[in-house]
């Protein structure tokens, strides 16, 4: 339903304090000329963080915003934030916000003057663009002439070529079939990037290095590029083995003007999708920078280029970049640019929509400082770096009292993390004056940052920033697999973390006991004995099994533990999801995640979840005596790593498998993943057919 009126405003004030002002630098420099006119109303052809984030630069504009959204997002942030909102259809982005005639509806009914598309979705449609434009009503964004030159990855590597970009080489056309993507690429020489021709955002992209792999690329590629963009046109380029990922930000308007805004650092990638990214970046040296910006300027000007837009190279070690692609939207990313330009590329884009002319010249841009933004997402990190979680967010609290901290976010507590949209949870991004400051910012936000009811990367992010190889710049798009070429497995405690860790596992454990003992501030039984002043105590922690002695000494704690004494400090406030501690004067801050009354309990320490299990002496030596239970032998079974939707099932029962064979295919996300056979074997059982829904730990087939 349309609703609008003093209920909006009332939630809209009660959200404006999710946006972080950074105090020691403002976040734009960019001001709001109210004798500016623009437009009076704006519609959001999106959802989630990128909604919110528009909706807040259009409350500082004086611009009405109208949300839409899907029949499960109805009571999302972006709604609760605009003025006015409308139901677009069911869950199912298909039926809802890609749905263009039913948006197209909404903005006839609420006279939207102008739509922002935001990332994703229909950002890079050129037949939404049109389509608005037929019925007078401004696209936020490049003309279409621009989307269908920049959007097709085939047109604009030959546009790139013609205006002097540096390109990759490959393949300049549409591939067939897979028999056709097998020739191209054995005469580019392998390793080849298959990648949709309309993609974008690590979607309907594989690394092929034989024809084997090739094969099997197109396949999966030409599905993601058909469900994500409803397109399945794919290409075929080198893959230039171990670049970095840089991009630089672009600025144009209707008059032939054009900046390079720097910029952004995007190697840390998992799957073709970023991680982190940073402003400036490590590697570039002023004259790379420059020519990076001149190039990235010059394509803009080659398809009369209007709005902001990024260009993506790829840069190898001796620094020679290679034109990737153009994104003709608002990037993902664009808060790190923002940071240290102090522009605000979204009222930027709003302007140039209007036919205003840009306000800066290329020597008024600069680099103030240094920005870093981690990606949040709902996803379990143990498993290929991230796969996705659903659930409802039980509780959340931003890290918005660390200094010069920003979230972008769409979610609030009690939001629910669903199988139908991009699990990403929010954009944390940290500033300094320097790298190092920003860093350290992005630490402290991360230990400060709870977040419970679905897995999150919180660990995976924080293990990058404080990782040496990334504090030095040493990085790469190969970086997660160089570092972790196990897989990630959280951070591996030193000896005076696993004893910090134990000691402040014991102190509290102490705290709970001491408390449960008193009510309203006095002990429970007025008559009894004066207070137990030391513990003896047993911790597990993984394979390891702990004696750990405890005194209390005021509001401290003297710990032994390995023969040596820690004194642990804090206000033991147990009810508060964070904990300041401090260790022999090393402030941590912790979560405590769960416990129960098997002493089992799990804390968060330096952004890794810790289980751990704290007895007294004698419990212990009792709990020898209880009974293990059986591990369960998963060769013989697939479960689904992950809550998605079955594409495909190779198999029926009866059926030989090899090991390492495709069983089915799950699609989480609008990312297909093939589930493979542990082990060589007869198929006993399938319990899934294709299009059904499946949880994370579901049983899909078994073996004999």
């Amino acid at each position: 339903m349309l609703k609008e009126g003093c209920n909006q405003r009332m939630r809209w004030e009660t959200l404006c304090s999710r946006w972080c002002l950074i105090t020691s630098h403002k976040l734009y420099s960019s001001v709001y000329d109210p004798n500016e006119k623009t437009f009076e109303k704006l519609l959001i052809a999106n959802r989630g963080e990128i909604a919110c984030r528009v909706i807040k630069t259009c409350k500082k504009m004086g611009i009405k915003t109208v949300a839409i959204h899907s029949d499960v997002d109805a009571n999302a942030v972006h709604v609760k934030m605009a003025d006015e909102s409308v139901c677009v259809g069911p869950a199912p982005t298909s039926k809802s916000y890609l749905n263009m005639d039913a948006i197209m509806e909404v903005i006839r009914k609420t006279r939207a003057q102008a739509v922002h598309p935001g990332y994703g979705f229909l950002s890079e449609n050129k037949e939404f663009a049109r389509r608005l434009a037929s019925e007078g009503v401004t696209f936020i964004g490049p003309d279409t002439h621009a989307i269908q030159a920049m959007g097709d990855k085939i047109e604009s590597k030959l546009l790139a070529k013609n205006a002097k970009v540096n390109t990759i080489p490959g393949f300049d056309g549409v591939v067939k079939d897979a028999d056709e993507a097998v020739r191209i690429a054995r005469e580019i020489g392998y390793p080849v990037m298959i990648k949709a021709s309309a993609g974008g955002g690590g979607k309907g992209m594989r690394i092929a290095w034989d024809d084997e792999e090739t094969r099997e690329g197109f396949r999966f590629s030409s599905q993601e590029a058909a469900s994500s963009f409803g397109d399945d046109r794919l290409l075929i380029e080198k893959f230039i083995d171990n670049p970095r990922h840089i991009e630089i930000q672009v600025l144009a308007d209707k008059h032939g003007n054009a900046l390079w805004l720097n910029e952004r650092e995007c190697s840390i990638q998992r799957r073709n999708q970023k991680v982190v990214e940073e402003a400036p970046s490590t590697f570039l040296d002023p004259e790379t920078r420059r020519a990076m910006g001149e190039q990235a300027v010059a394509l803009a000007k080659a398809v009369k280029y209007s709005s902001a837009g990024t260009v993506e190279f790829l840069v190898d070690s001796s620094k020679n970049f290679y034109f990737l692609e153009m994104n003709t939207r608002l990037q993902v990313e664009h808060p790190v640019t923002e940071c240290i330009t102090g522009l605000d590329l979204v009222q930027e884009m709003i302007r140039v929509a209007k036919g205003y002319p840009l306000r800066h010249k290329q020597a008024d841009i600069p680099i103030n400082g240094w920005a870093v933004e981690c990606r949040v997402y709902a996803e379990d990190p143990y498993k290929s770096f991230g796969l996705p979680s659903i659930g409802k967010l039980s509780q959340y609290q931003e890290p918005l009292h660390v200094p010069s901290v920003r979230v972008d976010s769409g979610i609030q507590q009690g939001s629910d993390i669903s199988i139908y949209y991009d699990p990403m949870i929010s954009k944390l991004i940290t500033y300094g004056s320097n790298r190092a400051e920003a860093l350290k910012r992005m630490e402290e936000a991360l230990d400060n940052y709870v977040i419970r009811g679905v897995a999150h990367n919180i660990s995976l992010l924080r293990e990058v920033i404080v990782h040496p190889r990334f504090v030095q710049g040493d990085i790469s798009t190969k970086f997660l697999p160089e570092v972790y070429p196990d897989g990630f497995k959280g951070h591996k405690l030193t000896d005076l973390e696993r004893r910090e860790l134990l000691a402040t596992a014991a102190s509290l454990y102490v705290a709970e006991q001491l408390r449960s003992q008193r009510f309203l501030g006095t002990p429970r039984i007025p008559i009894a004995k004066s207070k137990r002043s030391s513990w003896e105590l047993s911790v597990r922690l993984g394979d390891g099994i702990y004696p750990v002695a405890v005194s209390k000494d005021g509001s401290s704690f003297s710990v032994e533990v390995d023969g040596m004494k820690l004194n642990v400090t804090s206000e033991w406030n147990l009810a508060s999801p964070l904990l300041s501690v401090t260790i022999d004067g090393t402030q941590r801050t912790i979560q405590r995640i769960s416990r129960n009354a098997s002493g089992e309990t799990s804390i968060q320490f330096l952004g890794t979840v810790y289980k751990l299990q704290i007895l007294t002496k004698v419990a212990a030596e009792l709990s020898k005596y209880m009974p293990e239970k059986a591990v369960e032998d998963t060769s013989s079974i697939l479960r689904s790593p992950m809550p998605g939707t079955v594409v495909a099932v190779s198999v029926k029962p009866g059926d030989m498998v090899s090991e390492g064979q495709e069983i089915c295919v799950i699609e989480a996300m609008k990312m297909q993943n093939s589930m493979m056979a542990a082990k060589t074997g007869k198929v006993k059982a399938v319990h899934c057919k294709a299009g059904d829904t499946v949880g994370e730990e579901d049983l899909l087939v078994e073996l004999e």
